[in-house]
């Protein structure tokens, strides 16, 4: 079988109704961070059940990978289709909300509805969409038992999302790409591998992220003393620093962008004082943010730039602020001239009709980061939100119309790279 009849046979047997049925499936189970293991677990046995060597790949009790192998004869690069499982919120709304408003709306629950050509629910595009597309190709591939020349691994990995532990006794490193690395460390080591995250097109680099704690300083103090003893609030004060702050931020993608790349910044958590005691001020006001980096952008010098603008905050207000950076995923490059990343170039533009061009001003950072941080040629695909004006809706539907033209894509790098010769990838390379 050549190639191109390889593509067409799997093509013909991903309809949109299969599609729907395996999107409906992923995202009615439920997976935040830290608690994949039962969609791992599913996702697993469909691989087996498919003729590929499966089985989910044990972190802990909570958390766990799916991975499967489709074998070649050794002579060809091996190549990974990779998605992460975990969603950004959990769907319990005594941890969701109210920071993600004053309820939870039927998308933002692990409870899957069908309307037309559109699936909704909990993470139905970012990353369950996605990653019932790499489901789908690895099971329509294995139906056809073709003659391959490297392995086509077919890896779903835990932790996922730019997350810390949800529980605060739990294991701490149970997001920002655990999972993947876990994997990685395990032997599953492709020669290539393929991301499947958002985007309508094929990505070769992406930013870093990097987590700072500002700590503001004040003094403990009682409400019924405020006129009688030294009063400095550090709430008051950290209400100024943030407005410093995200001045600072709006104005750091600028300095910081590449011919891809537009990182930016956010607050994203404030804590100070006794939430059960508001009849006293605290000692300290913490404030946290991520801040993304550009590829070639190191934590450190990341780091190096913020303290010392926090230090002119701190003259400014007349006071000790102190920084630390908590967390550093360092942005990753792949070179575009890269078999994997032309690869894709030309399966996008198969399936598209039309040339790529790259998307500028990113700064979504994904598992891309751990796989080409590890070595590994890595390039990212994905399809556009069916819902571009809401953020959360956008994370949490997707059209079964785009995950065919992903599939499609996902089919036409796999076929072009497990049926060749690592010596046929290598003279293409050339």
């Amino acid at each position: 079988m050549n190639r191109d009849d390889l593509v067409r046979k799997a093509l013909a047997s991903i309809t949109e109704d299969r599609l729907r049925a395996a999107a409906v499936d992923v995202t009615s189970i439920a997976s935040p961070t830290g608690g994949e293991a039962p969609l791992a677990r599913w996702l697993a046995d469909r691989l087996a059940a498919a003729g590929l060597e499966a089985h989910a790949q044990r972190i802990d009790d909570g958390q766990a990978n799916a991975v499967g192998r489709l074998k070649g004869d050794g002579t060809g690069a091996d190549l990974m289709l990779y998605a992460p499982i975990d969603t950004l919120t959990t769907g319990d709304p005594d941890l969701d909300v109210p920071w993600i408003g004053p309820e939870l709306r039927p998308d933002m629950r692990a409870e899957a509805r069908c309307e037309g050509p559109y699936v909704s629910g909990l993470g139905a595009s970012n990353p369950k969409g996605h990653a019932a597309c790499v489901l789908v190709v690895g099971e329509a591939l294995a139906a056809l038992r073709p003659r391959l020349s490297g392995d086509l691994l077919v890896a779903f990995g835990a932790g996922g999302m730019p997350t810390n532990a949800i529980a605060p006794d739990g294991r701490a490193n149970t997001g920002h790409g655990a999972g993947c690395s876990f994997l990685l460390e395990r032997g599953w080591q492709p020669d290539h591998a393929v991301i499947a995250k958002p985007g309508d097109f094929v990505a070769h680099d992406e930013v870093g992220l990097c987590w700072f704690e500002i700590v503001v300083p004040g003094t403990h103090t009682y409400a019924g003393s405020r006129h009688r003893l030294p009063y400095r609030n550090p709430i008051v004060t950290a209400a100024e620093v943030v407005t410093r702050l995200e001045r600072w931020l709006a104005d750091y993608p600028e300095r910081h962008r590449t011919a891809t790349a537009a990182p930016q910044g956010i607050v994203g958590s404030i804590a100070g004082g006794w939430e059960r005691m508001l009849a006293v001020t605290p000692a300290a006001c913490r404030i946290r943010l991520d801040l993304r980096i550009a590829p070639g952008t190191t934590p450190l010098e990341a780091k190096r730039e913020l303290a010392a603008y926090v230090r002119q905050v701190s003259a400014e207000l007349g006071t000790e602020l102190a920084v630390e950076m908590v967390l550093a995923i360092p942005g990753t490059r792949t070179p575009p001239e890269s078999w994997v990343v032309r690869s894709a170039v030309r399966a996008w533009e198969s399936v598209n009709g039309r040339p790529h061009e790259p998307v500028d001003g990113n700064s979504g950072a994904t598992d891309a980061n751990i796989l080409r941080a590890r070595g590994i040629p890595t390039a990212r695909v994905g399809m556009p939100k069916a819902v571009s004006d809401d953020f959360a809706l956008g994370m949490n539907t997707v059209d079964v119309r785009a995950m065919r033209r992903l599939c499609e894509v996902l089919l036409r790098v796999a076929a072009g790279t497990v049926t060749r010769t690592r010596a046929e990838i290598d003279e293409t390379n050339d």
